[in-house]
């Protein structure tokens, strides 16, 4: 995983990015998930963009 600007922030990531997974149908596991396809660590990774946008939309209204 990439270093994080604020370290406290890691574990928030790792919700955020188990909770993207959960909605696209990707079962992450805590830890190495080198298995996964490239297909779907970009479904989760896209999902995670989808609800940053969603998230900064209702903030500007």
């Amino acid at each position: 995983m990439a270093k994080n600007v604020v370290p406290e922030a890691r574990a928030a990531l790792e919700k955020f990015k188990m909770e993207a997974a959960s909605e696209v149908g990707v079962n992450l596991k805590q830890g190495y998930n080198g298995d996964l396809t490239s297909q779907q660590n970009g479904s989760v990774g896209g999902q995670m963009v989808k609800n940053m946008i969603k998230k900064y939309e209702e903030g500007m209204k």
